[in-house]
């Protein structure tokens, strides 16, 4: 009776901890998968962190908010290939708890088929790596990388990648 007792504490506590780690990010310790979709944004990002921005994109899923690029560099190759880099901070919320931010340095490479028209692009995909200590709010300590694939025919950016605090 002792071990059966011993047993079902120790499940219990461990179902509890699984739970609790799991609702809650910043203790979680390990990588947290994400993934949602971008859009061009037309006017639902007027946050002033974007302020100066070329562009930014509505984000849905896990990251609710705005992701706002600023392309530093942008050079095409004879075989039309293109290649960006830059600076993103995005501002919003992970799962719909609580607000921050955070900056990544983007690379995005693309195929296209009239070069340096973006309009024409084949395919393109690219790379956010999270800036170190650039979190700020709920954000704060996060590390971690997401990448976008362009969905061409749809018109959106599926990103897929991990946060870790």
């Amino acid at each position: 009776m002792k071990r059966r007792l011993t047993i079902l504490s120790l499940t219990t506590m461990a179902l509890i901890s699984v739970v609790l780690t799991f609702n809650s990010p910043v203790n979680a310790g390990g990588a947290i998968q994400i993934e949602g979709v971008g859009f061009f944004a037309e006017t639902e990002c007027i946050d002033p962190e974007g302020n100066g921005s070329d562009f930014a994109l509505l984000m849905t899923g896990d990251l609710e908010g705005c992701l706002y690029v600023f392309v530093a560099e942008g050079t095409c190759q004879p075989s039309g290939t293109y290649r960006e880099t830059g600076t993103e901070i995005f501002v919003g919320n992970y799962h719909n708890v609580g607000f921050g931010s955070f900056e990544t340095n983007y690379l995005f490479t693309a195929k296209l088929e009239d070069c340096p028209d973006l309009a024409t692009e084949i395919w393109g995909r690219c790379q956010h790596p999270i800036a170190r200590g650039s979190g700020m709010g709920d954000f704060e300590g996060v590390t971690g990388r997401f990448d976008i694939k362009d969905d061409i025919e749809a018109g959106n950016f599926p990103y897929k990648g991990h946060l870790r605090w």
